[in-house]
């Protein structure tokens, strides 16, 4: 493992949780992009097919987040400048599901990284603590633009345990001076997501009903709901903008600003394949603690970061589409 006294004029270093995952391996991506020398956690049996393209060139090491020990061991070895703590249960269907395991990675995991980044003392640059905005949970009037001033109001393990981990956030740098900043990101999608999310799973089953896997019914829960949309891909460049820019101790939004209803996604989906697909209401796909409407401020993240989204919503979800024909394509 290398140490600072390798070269003094070496790259920056970085170190990223939950590199494994969605947002993970873009982030990856675009930190390779910008000469960065990559460290990754993956967790226990983890996969490794979202950093196929990129693996050759990144040290990782495959350990449980909750296990402190190994945590600290690993950060002090790898010595980063930067740590981007992504790794999370992140599904809000998942974590009302599977709620203790959602506490336990969630905040303990979250306590172990900055324990660890706190170990680290002035060596650290930046840790970059991936939070969302369903921290806010419901809110009033309904639909209003979200400042990240906006108290919290979570209603579901997933927003509970992300608020439990920006308030650790905000005691390690208050009383460590960990150099903690937070990435309050809306929600987000593009290819590589997994179909446990509303985007992808619709995409999934376009792609086999056109592929003759599927009848031609695709099933969806609420299509009410209207959530701030972005892509992941400026999602992550928000990321590397907060390690390089964003003040300690702050939160920032990354949010396109809109709210899209699920339908319209749905329909603009569904405009996309020439197969006459049916559309169903699977119970089960309900959730009485959805909240109708998500809509970030951005303005914070475009005057003091310089960033601001540069995908447009359709592209991103050709993009995501095209992903999925070619995942299950026979």
């Amino acid at each position: 493992m290398p140490t600072w006294k390798d070269s003094v004029k070496r790259k920056s270093r970085a170190l990223i949780t939950g590199i494994g995952g969605f947002a993970g391996s873009y982030l990856t991506e675009y930190l390779l992009s910008k000469n960065f020398e990559i460290y990754g956690i993956l967790a226990p049996n983890e996969e490794v097919f979202n950093l196929r393209s990129v693996e050759s060139r990144i040290s990782l090491e495959q350990f449980d987040i909750t296990d402190p020990s190994s945590l600290c061991k690993f950060t002090r070895q790898v010595a980063p400048d930067y740590i981007f703590h992504l790794a999370a249960m992140a599904s809000v269907g998942r974590s009302i599901q599977l709620e203790r395991e959602t506490y336990h990675i969630n905040f303990f995991g979250s306590l172990n990284i900055l324990e660890a980044a706190r170990l680290l003392k002035k060596d650290l640059k930046k840790i970059v603590v991936v939070s969302s905005a369903d921290c806010y949970g419901r809110f009033m009037p309904p639909g209003k633009l979200l400042k990240e001033t906006q108290p919290f109001d979570p209603v579901s393990p997933y927003g509970i345990s992300k608020v439990m981990m920006e308030h650790l956030a905000g005691y390690y740098f208050a009383q460590h001076n960990v150099p903690a900043v937070i990435a309050r990101s809306f929600n987000h999608t593009g290819p590589r997501q997994s179909d446990n999310f509303v985007v992808p799973s619709f995409c999934r089953q376009i792609a086999e009903i056109e592929n003759g896997q599927k009848e031609p019914v695709i099933s969806v829960g609420d299509l009410s709901a209207k959530r701030d949309l972005s892509d992941v891909r400026d999602i992550v460049r928000g990321y590397y903008l907060l390690a390089a820019k964003g003040r300690v101790g702050e939160a920032f939004h990354f949010s396109s600003g809109a709210a899209t209803s699920i339908k319209v996604l749905l329909d603009k989906l569904l405009s996309f394949s020439d197969k006459k697909i049916k559309v169903k209401v699977d119970k089960k796909r309900l959730r009485k603690s959805d909240i109708p409407v998500l809509r970030g401020d951005n303005g914070k993240a475009r005057k003091l970061l310089g960033w601001s989204p540069q995908f447009k919503l359709e592209q991103t979800l050709r993009d995501t589409l095209q992903y999925w024909r070619d995942r299950t394509e026979k």
